[in-house]
């Protein structure tokens, strides 16, 4: 831990002295660059401070979010302007070395003076970044966004067509500051008026006491006619602090599952359970959180127990990863996944229709939105909450409904 601050306090000290230099180059008015430094260095020594205090027993809290927040917004502006003043020293490196060797004036400095322009460019592009970071943790988390799907399948039964399910993900409770905000959330979940409610996984970010002020919110969403289901993610399982003991661990972990019952969810460990309309039925298939990089709690054979290939299928699992690790491969077909914890990195670019890019893509290839391989389906929601990072920029919280269709899809 002390050699991971040394190295951030090394790359912090980097970047702030860039960051000075360009201050410095725009602007000659000494209460502006006292006054930049002293905002910077008080930042700086909170951020240390706030990250010796941190507490492996209690994990993530309300201020280790606002540190982190606080980070993010001072540190990555600052890198765009270090790279640019970085670039421009390699410049003026080459330039005075030419001066040197062709015609070296002794009177004059080796390295050319910082050109004002750069720094001002430098400040105008970090100036992006900072307002957007602070827009994603001041608007951008509660800026709820229905997404709507429509899903077509040729084997799809009857009584089904048109059948509507509203899907939700990545709850993070402990994260939660506006009630108003969460009650607002909860009425557009219930003007959708869906047949099926699912939820995958991720109800707190450790402790089950974090969802206890938001039961009765999350109680008002409306009964749907077939029902309301939900997993884990990885974060139900409190894998995430140091415990005191195992007892507590698994205290907490029963309190946890508990809670789907108190908000009206029916929690699906490894299981699958029937929905019939008419004379025709689906399979509502969960598994426990199962991830390459994560907690492998889900056993999809236990869960698909009694179902044959040919039965409709939905399979909630929290982590995508899964989808072409085992669910691709598995022997019964299922047909839609629905899937959540990548939050899309809660940061990237979406032009609906057009343009998708996050940094999370990098990492999972299934990360927000529809995906399809062999007329199988999954889809990756964006996250209902958010975690680490107190804010969401680009990559904005969802609800998805999704209405299934009898057929094939035509473009």
């Amino acid at each position: 831990m002390a050699f991971r601050l040394f190295i951030l306090f090394v790359i912090i000290t980097i970047i702030e002295i860039y960051a000075f230099q360009a201050v410095k180059t725009f602007t000659k008015t000494r209460w502006i660059i006292f006054s930049y430094a002293l905002i910077s260095l008080t930042a700086v020594l909170f951020i240390f401070y706030q990250f010796t205090k941190f507490d492996r027993s209690i994990g993530q809290t309300p201020m280790t979010m606002i540190t982190l927040g606080l980070l993010l917004l001072i540190l990555i502006p600052k890198l765009i302007v270090t790279l640019f003043l970085i670039l421009e020293d390699s410049i003026r490196l080459i330039i005075g070395s030419r001066n040197y060797f062709a015609n070296y004036d002794k009177d004059s400095s080796f390295l050319p003076e910082r050109r004002q322009f750069v720094s001002k460019m430098a400040l105008g592009i970090a100036a992006i970044p900072f307002l957007s970071l602070l827009y994603g943790m001041t608007y951008g988390k509660y800026n709820y966004k229905i997404i709507k799907q429509k899903l077509f399948f040729p084997d799809l039964p009857d009584a089904f067509d048109g059948f509507q399910i509203t899907h939700i993900s990545d709850v993070h409770s402990g994260s939660f500051d506006d009630s108003e905000k969460i009650g607002y959330a909860i009425d557009l979940i219930n003007q959708q008026n869906s047949d099926l409610i699912l939820f995958t996984g991720d109800i707190v970010n450790t402790h089950a006491k974090e969802m206890h002020p938001w039961i009765k919110v999350f109680n008002k969403i409306q009964k749907h006619e077939f029902g309301k289901f939900s997993v884990l993610g990885n974060h139900d399982y409190g894998e995430y602090i140091d415990w005191p003991n195992n007892e507590a661990k698994e205290d907490n972990f029963k309190a946890i599952k508990n809670l789907h019952q108190q908000i009206g969810f029916n929690l699906l460990l490894n299981q699958n359970f029937k929905i019939n309309k008419g004379n025709d039925e689906i399979a509502i298939v969960g598994v426990e959180n199962w991830g390459l990089h994560f907690k492998k709690a889900g056993d999809l054979n236990k869960a698909a127990e009694g179902l044959s290939k040919e039965e409709f299928k939905i399979l909630m699992t929290h982590d995508p990863t899964h989808w072409d690790a085992e669910i691709n491969k598995h022997s019964k077909d299922f047909h839609l996944t629905l899937s959540g914890h990548t939050h899309g990195l809660q940061f990237g670019i979406e032009i609906p229709g057009f343009f998708k890019w996050s940094p999370a893509q990098y990492v999972y290839e299934q990360w927000a939105g529809l995906y399809e391989k062999a007329g199988k389906y999954i889809y990756v929601n964006r996250g209902f909450g958010f975690h680490a990072y107190p804010g969401r920029v680009g990559i904005l919280p969802e609800i998805t409904v999704i209405t299934l269709k009898k057929g094939l899809n035509v473009v």
